[in-house]
């Protein structure tokens, strides 16, 4: 599906994939997450926004006409595993795991308006959501983000972890 040197599709994870979709995000690829839709909505969206719908309904990926990745895994490190072998990486930054907003770097300074101030006296590097304005900074959870981020990638391309 993919190409060498072609940037991943935009994509549209459907309601049974919540999870996948904040991890793609994560990876960086436009992972929309609509859980509130029917199915003919979806299919209406993901071809008005030229998405590439995601989706563990088999029926749904199968209908004609629509631009779909059935995912078959059962967890979700199977699940992103099957996606980014489909698409290939994606080239981008993280995305906010909360709407999918890109994330812009702020200021130490303006991030102390929003953070807890333990926060603001610890760290250095803030992002902040364009969309939502969710304040992220690498935390004590970072370095496991960043470890799995690696080997997500490394896997993508067939290395071992």
């Amino acid at each position: 599906m993919h190409e060498m040197g072609a940037k991943a599709p935009k994509l549209l994870i459907d309601a049974m994939l919540g999870t996948l979709a904040r991890r793609l995000r994560w990876l960086g690829y436009d992972a929309a997450y609509r859980n509130d839709l029917p199915d003919d909505v979806m299919i209406r969206i993901a071809q008005e926004e030229e998405r590439l719908l995601i989706t563990r309904d088999r029926q749904l990926a199968g209908r004609r006409g629509v631009w779909a990745l059935y995912v078959s895994a059962a967890t979700v490190e199977e699940q992103v595993q099957e996606v980014a072998s489909a698409l290939g990486p994606s080239l981008h930054p993280p995305r906010c795991t909360v709407c999918n907003g890109e994330l812009i770097a702020i200021t130490k300074e303006q991030a102390s308006l929003v953070v807890p101030d333990y926060v603001a006296q610890t760290q250095d590097v803030f992002v902040k959501c364009q969309r939502c304005g969710r304040v992220y900074w690498p935390g004590s959870h970072w370095p496991g983000l960043q470890r799995w981020r690696e080997q997500s990638v490394d896997r993508r391309q067939g290395q071992s972890p």
